[in-house]
């Protein structure tokens, strides 16, 4: 399965667990609903048709609406990046003057292209906000940053998510209390919340409170859904798992993430998925290993994605 990756960055994307969630996936004749859409790698990945995607981050629920306005699209994001690019190289401070004109010109007009440019100039990959709404992470430090070979990389990626988004994909700007109660019984519900207890990258903080509200909807929802979150690492484990989550379908898996730049820095998590229905699966090796109809479903997905990603109509 090829991943596809999106071109806004945040640590904590989901890139590497897409297959694992995927696998999961029942069928289903409703939307995909994310209440915690974020970068939109899992949204992108799923092979749905419809689709109700919100965050309370207006920024990126702006920037994929205006993709699927075609107000941006892969040449406009070239265009700009070639120019924004050249002026960052130019800059004095190796480039941090200019990433502050962005940040600045950002944080008054809240413009799509320059969140873009802030999500992939940013330091390690980060999207971090103070509590005026203003953009709050320091440059990467790197004045070539937008290289010929990096601009189309993210290119590349903006034309991935533009064949993808359909019609019927709603993107809102809403919390997790309005999204998840317009859920029917043919829907898919995926939640990747903060993990509580760890580092919070979002628009906002997470709480035991909120954890408590999330789980309360989601006891209740007609529809199916999966949840993501941490179960445990070599020095403590998630307590909301007993108090709360294992009243549901749980499976694991091995994960690392960095925390850093340096290779010492790696970390391992055993990350978890709660689900509320009886899954074509078979638990293996801390992971997931499909039933043969499962398959079938998970090769539909990924054939439907791969004839979206062949569209001509998007430049």
């Amino acid at each position: 399965m090829r991943v596809i990756v999106p071109p806004i960055k945040s640590q904590g994307i989901k890139t590497k667990l897409v297959p694992w969630i995927q696998a999961l996936v029942p069928a289903a004749h409703g939307r995909w609903i994310e209440p915690f859409l974020g970068t939109g790698v899992v949204a992108f990945n799923s092979g749905f048709r419809k689709a109700l995607l919100s965050d309370i981050n207006p920024h990126v629920i702006r920037f994929y609406q205006k993709v699927k306005e075609r107000e941006i699209t892969p040449s406009s994001v070239r265009r700009f990046l070639e120019t924004e690019g050249q002026r960052l190289r130019e800059a004095s401070n190796d480039g941090y003057a200019y990433f502050r004109v962005v940040k600045d010109r950002f944080n008054t007009s809240q413009n799509p292209l320059d969140f873009l440019f802030l999500s992939r100039a940013g330091f390690n990959g980060m999207m971090r906000f103070n509590r005026n709404g203003g953009w709050n992470i320091p440059f990467c430090q790197k004045p070539d940053r937008f290289n010929r070979s990096y601009v189309t990389k993210i290119v590349n990626q903006v034309h991935d998510v533009a064949c993808l988004i359909q019609p019927e994909w709603e993107f809102i700007v809403a919390p997790f209390e309005k999204v998840i109660p317009l859920a029917t019984k043919d829907d898919i519900i995926y939640c990747d919340p903060p993990y509580l207890g760890r580092y919070v990258d979002y628009f906002s903080g997470w709480t035991d409170e909120d954890e408590k509200r999330l789980f309360d909807l989601l006891y209740k929802t007609p529809a199916r859904f999966i949840l993501s979150t941490w179960h445990h690492n070599d020095f403590r484990e998630n307590p909301m798992i007993g108090q709360l989550w294992s009243k549901f379908n749980i499976v694991t898996r091995d994960h690392f993430f960095h925390s850093g730049g340096k290779i010492e820095n790696r970390r391992a998590i055993i990350e978890a998925l709660i689900f509320n229905f009886s899954a074509n699966i078979r638990i293996h090796n801390y992971g997931v290993e499909p039933k043969p109809e499962q398959l079938v479903l998970f090769e539909e997905r990924v054939e439907y994605i791969a004839q979206q990603l062949s569209r001509a109509d998007v430049v």
